[in-house]
Order: C-alpha cells, then structure tokens, then sequence
C-alpha cells in the first residue's frame, strides 16, 4: 500500500534564502542608521594653506585711499564778470599776499561804479549841508539868548533904580512904567526864547545822531561801491603757489567762474574716500596711518564730510608727525584707519576661504589629524590681518584659510 509523504516546509534552500534575506535588511538598516554619509575629498596638503587661531592684540581697522591736499587752500573767483585784460603771474608761480595775478576789464561795472559814487558824494554833501544848517541854528538861537541877556543886564539896575524913586515919589509913574515894561519883556522874551532853544537842542541831536549814521552808512556804501573796481584785479589771498587753467588775454569772465587757486606750501594733510558703510563708525580723533618711502607716517581724522556720492563719503585727515619733505599734491595713499582701540581677542587669519563662507563656517583640522571637518563659526571685526572669532573656535584650533571653491561645499577635506 502506498504512503503518502508530506511535502517540507522548511527546506534547506528556503532557510539560506531567508537567511541572506534577513542578512541584507541588517546590513541596509545599519547603513541608514549607522553608517557615515558625509562627503569627502582627498586634497594634497601643499596646495591648502592652514591658519592658527590664537590670541592676540586686536584692533579693528579698515584700508581706504587717500590722496595729499594742501592743508590750506584759497580760491580764486571772478566776483565781477569781465574780460582778462592782463595775465600777471602764470599757474605754478610762487605768489605772495596781495600779488596781482591778472587784470579784468569790465566797462559796465565801470560807468555804474561812478554812477553810484555820484550818487552817494550828493547824498553825503545833502546830508552834511543839513547837518550845518541844524547847527546854524542852534548858534543863532544861542546868539540870540546871549542878546537877551544882555539887555536884561543893563535894564535890571535901571529898574531897581526907577523903582526905587518912583515909590519915594521922584520921578513919574510914566518913566517908571516904560522901564519896568521894558525890563519885563526881555525877561519874556528870555523865558520863551532859552525853551525853544532847550526844544530845539534836543531835536537837533537826534536828528544830528541820524544823519551820523546816516553819513557812516553811505561812506561805507562808497568804499563798498570802490570795491567793485577792486574785483576787476585778482589778488593773491595767501602765500603760496598758484594753480590756474588755461586762460587767454580777451578771454570772457562770468561772475563766480572759478580762475585758479592758491595753495599754502609747505603744509598738507590728505583727503580719504570712505566707503559709505562705514559713516557711522567713523569721528574725528580716530587715528589712521600710510606708509611712505618704506617709512610709516601717523594721522588723525580732523573734519568729517558727511555728504555721500557714488557711495563713498570724505574725511581730511592731519599729519602728527613732521611732513615728509619730498611729498607732493596729488599723491595717492593708501590708509589704515583705525576704528577701536587695541585689545586682546581671539584670532583666525584673513584669507579667501572668507568669501566662500562669509565667515558662518570652515574646515577645522583636528589635531595631529589629516581631516579637516567642516564645522559652523561665526567671525566678527576684522583688520588687514586677523578676524574676531565670536564663536565657534578655541585657541589652538587650525582652519583651512585659502579658498574653498575646488571643495565643493564637501563635508570633510582628506589632507594628503
């Protein structure tokens, strides 16, 4: 009789596939779970440069240009318009004060200069007229009291004396009365005459004191008027060396146009562009420096410009030191200015690695390690050598400074 034999279930090829089955889900879980994912990349380490992070003096600085100006400057503007009649002294004379420089020939300011003078020489002469006239016046009502009294001296005596014989009855009420009548008029005619003169003396020193201001005003209008034809003669305001553009003889002149200058010698300081984002940081006193001819040379920020044009502001700066003898206008420089004062902080060194990271991260080499992880930091201020570290670093760390671009955003770096 037959036996009917049960299929196994638990064969060994089904237990070797289950097995490898189990085995791969193990090894792909470790993988997701265990495993490390970061990126990496073999770089030979001559071709990286590496930077300590230390401590060390800090001070904040920036580098701007600068050019040498002179300290002091005159220009010379055309007050009145013109033609250049005679050019005395060319661009790059030596010129002291009160040089004349050039000639302008203006005949309308010429014909209104002494029409004006006219004017003024009337109104002077009317006014001074007046004034004698008021004082004339004033004399004869002072000759006129001095009459008065006068009279009423030889009359006084006179009348005591009537009077006295007329009340012992010697002589008539009639020769009494004409004395006494007399005798009684001038002192009247005093009383009325010396309050005029005390009325008239009043009115007439105001009106004296007006017409002073008066006659000052129009003297000071004349000088003022003379002026005008000093205009048309350019002077040198200052000692020092003359600079002017191209002029011609016969060349026209328009009032305010700019004919030269006249620079101090002998005394500069410089002039720096600044860059607009730092308007807010920077103040006078703060102290800045250049070097020249292998020598370096201190300066201080005296006067501030605060007007912005294509995004940079100005800042005059003053040598503290003496001037370089040989240093001329118009030479550039280049400044460090500085923004704090010197302290100690945590230094990384300057380097390209900046632009790629904007100092938010960098590869941190480990120590006696050939890996450089890259781990987030976070810089600060910076001067021409070293940035602030904030965060993120400690002293005796080493960092990747050259320039990250052939990284490519990598997550660890193989020294090799």
């Amino acid at each position: 009789m037959d036996r009917i034999i049960q299929k196994k279930k638990w064969t060994p090829q089904r237990i070797t596939l289950i097995s490898l089955g189990v085995l791969a889900f193990l090894f792909i879980s470790y993988q997701f779970l265990f495993a490390d994912r970061q990126t990496s990349q073999k770089v030979d380490r001559e071709k990286v440069t590496i930077g300590n992070v230390v401590v060390g003096s800090f001070q904040e600085t920036i580098v701007e240009d600068g050019t040498v100006v002179p300290y002091h400057t005159r220009y010379l503007d055309a007050i009145e318009g013109g033609v250049i009649q005679d050019i005395h002294l060319k661009s790059g004379a030596i010129v002291e004060k009160g040089d004349v420089i050039m000639t302008l020939n203006n005949t309308a300011v010429q014909l209104d200069v002494l029409n004006r003078e006219a004017q003024l020489y009337e109104q002077i002469n009317l006014l001074r007229n007046t004034r004698l006239s008021m004082e004339q016046n004033s004399l004869s009502l002072q000759t006129q009291l001095a009459e008065i009294d006068y009279r009423i001296n030889l009359l006084k005596p006179r009348y005591e004396r009537n009077k006295a014989l007329f009340e012992d009855d010697l002589i008539s009420k009639e020769d009494f009365e004409a004395v006494e009548e007399e005798y009684l008029y001038n002192l009247r005619r005093r009383e009325y005459t010396y309050e005029s003169f005390l009325k008239d003396s009043m009115s007439v020193a105001d009106q004296l004191r007006q017409l002073n201001e008066s006659e000052k005003r129009m003297v000071q209008s004349l000088a003022t008027v003379g002026r005008m034809l000093e205009n048309l003669t350019i002077k040198a305001p200052i000692n020092g060396i003359l600079s002017t553009p191209q002029l011609e003889l016969g060349q026209s002149v328009s009032p305010g146009q700019r004919l030269g200058q006249v620079d101090e010698l002998g005394s500069f300081k410089v002039r720096a562009e600044i860059d607009e984002i730092y308007l807010s940081q920077i103040d006078t006193g703060l102290d800045a420096s250049f070097t020249y001819d292998n020598k370096k040379h201190p300066l201080r920020i005296t006067k501030i410009y605060p007007n912005v044009s294509n995004g940079v502001f100005e800042a005059d700066l003053a040598f503290l030191e003496e001037i370089p003898k040989d240093i001329k206008r118009g030479l550039s420089v280049r400044l460090t200015i500085a923004l704090s004062k010197s302290k100690e902080a945590l230094l990384v060194p300057r380097g390209s690695y900046f632009q790629s990271t904007a100092g938010q991260w960098a590869y941190v080499i480990g120590e006696n390690s050939d890996k450089a992880v890259r781990k987030e930091i976070k810089l600060g201020r910076k001067n021409l050598q070293y940035y602030e570290v904030v965060d993120g670093l400690e002293p005796g760390d080493q960092i990747i400074t050259s320039t990250y671009d052939p990284f490519n955003d990598k997550d660890v770096i193989i020294l090799e």
